[in-house]
C-alpha cells in the first residue's frame, strides 16, 4: 500500500519538486487517519493531542482545534496559548501512547506497518525536536520512536496469545 522506503519518491531538483507518500506515513501524527478517543472523532492524532491540552483549560481554543482543517492548523493554533494542563509535562507521553494505540486499533495499515518492522528500533527522526524524536544530534528521547516500539510489542504479543 504505501511505497518502499528505498524508493525516494520525495525530492527536490533544481527544476522540479517531486513528491509522494512517506512510506512510514502511518506513523505520523499528522497522517489522515482519523483517531475516535475520549468520546469523540479527530481528524487526526495531532487533533486529538492539541486537543487534549486545553479541553479543561481553554473550551474555545479546543474546539477551534478539533475542528480545524489540518494538523498544520493545529499546531499553529495550540502555540498561540499558555492555557495549556498544568500536569501537561507529566502526562503528554501517556496521552500520545493512548492516542496511537486507539490509531492503531482502528487502522488496518497502520498495525500492519508497525508489524511490518519487526524487532527494528523506530526513530522519529526529528531535526529539530529532541523530546519526541532523536533531534539535530541524533541523541534526543526519541519518545515517539518508543511509544510505536511499545504498541509493536503490545500488537505483536496480542497475535501471539490470540
Amino acid at each position: 500500500m504505501y511505497p518502499d522506503v528505498g524508493q525516494k519518491l520525495t525530492y527536490e531538483t533544481k527544476d522540479s519538486v517531486y513528491f509522494f507518500t512517506n512510506a512510514f506515513y502511518p506513523f505520523d501524527n499528522f497522517s489522515a487517519h482519523t483517531v475516535e478517543i475520549w468520546a469523540q472523532v479527530f481528524y487526526t492524532a495531532e487533533h486529538a493531542f492539541q486537543w487534549k491540552k486545553f479541553e479543561s483549560t481553554d473550551a474555545t481554543l479546543a474546539r477551534q482545534i478539533k475542528l480545524a482543517g489540518s494538523p498544520w492548523l493545529v499546531k499553529k493554533l495550540s502555540q498561540t496559548s499558555k492555557k495549556l494542563r498544568s500536569d501537561w509535562a507529566d502526562i503528554k507521553v501517556g496521552i500520545m501512547t493512548e492516542i496511537f494505540r486507539a490509531k492503531a486499533a482502528q487502522h488496518d495499515d497502520v498495525q500492519q506497518m508497525l508489524i511490518s518492522t519487526g524487532t527494528k528500533t523506530i526513530v522519529e527522526n526529528s531535526p529539530v525536536d529532541s523530546f519526541w524524536g532523536c533531534g539535530k544530534d541524533g541523541k534526543g528521547e526519541n519518545k515517539m520512536g518508543k511509544i510505536l516500539m511499545k504498541i509493536r510489542d503490545e500488537l505483536n504479543n496480542t497475535v501471539a496469545s490470540g
